[in-house]
């Protein structure tokens, strides 16, 4: 049997949706929310099930032939391996620096990281999508991001 990468990403994104649909249950709801038709639960077990419809019919469709074996060699781990570090620093921010901060300076990291040097470029790209991202989340969803703790030190509230 010949394993693509295409067969390797299939169960890699399989897996991770049936962890995401058995953890999407572990949900906890409100008194009475089980019974209505759409509750904390109903749109990450719809995700969960839509990403392993596609996983299995990436899996299904995944190219067979054998001069598309798996070869590992030309991959650059290190900047996988700097952008996992990354992302842990990012979720560890976020209780300090809060949502807005934290995500301008994962997202410039990032870009960073991927050898964009031009600050200026590096700016325009992290911060207008951050605000944006906040302010799509605050203020029209009425999603409420805790403004960080060195915030909340230096102003008082």
């Amino acid at each position: 049997m010949t394993i693509t990468k295409d067969h390797i990403g299939g169960l890699v994104f399989l897996c991770f949706s049936i962890a995401y649909g058995y953890y999407a249950n572990e949900i906890v709801l409100f008194p009475g929310d089980e019974f209505e038709p759409f509750n904390a639960r109903s749109m990450p077990t719809a995700l969960a099930l839509m990403g392993a419809v596609l996983a299995v019919c990436q899996l299904l469709t995944a190219s067979k032939k054998e001069k598309e074996c798996l070869k590992l060699t030309g991959y650059d781990f290190s900047l996988v391996a700097k952008l996992l570090v990354l992302m842990v620093l990012f979720a560890v921010s976020l209780e300090w620096l809060g949502f807005m901060v934290g995500t301008i300076f994962f997202l410039a990291g990032g870009y960073w990281l991927l050898g964009e040097r031009r600050i200026r470029i590096v700016v325009l790209a992290s911060v207008p999508f951050a605000v944006g991202f906040w302010y799509v989340l605050t203020q029209l969803l009425d999603i409420y991001l805790a403004p960080g703790r060195v915030w909340t030190m230096m102003l008082g509230s």
